[in-house]
């Protein structure tokens, strides 16, 4: 096998923080707001690239996804700007994957092709359900005609790489439903589903006021029936919440699993570079509130923290990212991505055998039935002792799901 190049491939993750309103179960980095600042924000988002491509001369962007919040509230024209000042400013693969994220509503669906003209060639949509009931018990604003409508508006466009959002184990929600959604969204042809379960987030409306949800059988039939439906419509299971036709996958999620680099610019995003010849991971992370973010004007001071993540801290930061993926990772992507020998993660790769949560063979590490089962398991082996570590949690969707990248710094 030839060696892995020593600098991993690149990836640009963009934050839009703005959505109409506020999801009851969202913990990510969203303001809802009415009248949005998009110019001005764009202007300071390029600027921000303007300090991030000094930092990788002569390095190429593989994929680039648009963020948020809910950027298909931005328009066209805002979008058209951002992706033209990237490419003023940064070199751009010929076959760079473009990803915006996009909510239905028919105000935003009839900008598909407009965002498709830019140069945005992948969407994801996040419908969540198809079942009215369950979407009013979330607390979203659209309904299933306009999720279906906007799946459609979006292949009318012209847009080939379309990823629908799907969530089970919504409050009152049966088995049953949560197999209608998957079979809705497998009846649109789209080459890939991402499918989560709801989980209660800390400083979310459902964090204050729990809605009543599935016991835990009904979730297990939940998720191993949704995979079966799936599976059995040719989407394969390549990560832990991700299903894709062969040639489909998400590639700008792939980069952040198998522990590559990515710029991060906007509100609170998050960016990781591998620096010099000793392959030293640095993290950063740009303030959070949009105002706060806005009033730097790109001017330097729009980091909120950078820094080298320490070499105690590699294995599980690595982890966190790799074990997610059905196809694991080999001890020589691990050397190549963090600089450390494999023998860093030999003990507890050794338990992991032990208990059934890995296969390994010949360099190649990969989860078990078992171990994607119960990935905490196989995550607190790496885990740093310490009193001051903070408990893995990998049961709530994946951080990259969003482009966030992860939330270790």
């Amino acid at each position: 096998m030839a060696a892995l190049a020593p600098t991993p491939p690149l990836g640009l993750y963009v934050h839009l923080p703005w959505c109409a309103r506020k999801c009851p179960y969202c913990d990510f980095n969203s303001h809802q707001a009415t009248d949005i600042p998009d110019s001005a924000y764009i202007a300071v988002l390029l600027a921000d690239l303007d300090h991030e491509s000094a930092r990788v001369t002569g390095r190429v962007v593989e994929s680039i996804f648009i963020g948020g919040g809910t950027p298909s509230l931005f328009s066209v024209s805002a979008i058209a700007a951002l992706l033209d000042g990237i490419r003023a400013r940064v070199e751009l693969a010929p076959d760079c994957e473009v990803t915006l994220e996009a909510n239905p509503g028919s105000a935003e669906a009839h900008r598909f092709a407009g965002y498709r003209a830019a140069g945005v060639n992948r969407l994801s949509i996040g419908v969540q359900s198809f079942d009215d009931a369950a979407l009013r018990g979330i607390g979203r604003i659209h309904d299933a005609r306009a999720a279906h409508q906007a799946v459609e508006i979006a292949q009318a466009a012209g847009m080939e790489r379309i990823n629908i959002d799907l969530m089970y184990g919504l409050p009152g929600q049966s088995w049953q439903a949560a197999a209608a959604d998957v079979k809705q969204a497998l009846n649109h042809g789209v080459s890939h589903l991402s499918h989560y379960e709801l989980t209660i987030e800390a400083n979310t409306l459902f964090h204050r006021f729990p809605p009543a949800r599935p016991d835990e059988d009904a979730l297990w039939t939940m998720h191993t029936e949704s995979i079966e439906l799936m599976e059995s419509a040719g989407l394969r299971r390549y990560e832990i919440s991700a299903f894709a036709r062969p040639g489909a996958e998400c590639r700008h999620n792939l980069n952040y699993w198998r522990f590559g680099d990515y710029l991060g610019i906007g509100a609170g995003a998050h960016g990781k570079l591998t620096r010099g010849a000793d392959r030293i991971v640095e993290r950063s992370v740009k303030h959070r509130h949009p105002r706060r973010y806005l009033a730097s004007r790109g001017g330097g001071d729009h980091e909120a923290r950078r820094g080298p993540v320490p070499a105690a801290d590699l294995p599980l930061e690595f982890m966190l990212n790799a074990a997610r993926l059905l196809e694991g990772f080999s001890e020589a992507l691990f050397e190549a991505r963090t600089g450390l020998p494999a023998s860093a993660i030999s003990v507890p790769l050794v338990q992991a055998e032990k208990r059934g949560l890995i296969h390994r063979s010949r360099g190649a590490i990969r989860p078990t039935r078992r171990g994607t089962q119960f990935l905490n398991d196989y995550l607190m082996l790496f885990e740093d002792p310490s009193p001051a570590s903070p408990p893995v949690d990998a049961t709530k969707r994946a951080p990259v799901d969003r482009g966030g990248g992860s939330p270790v710094l």
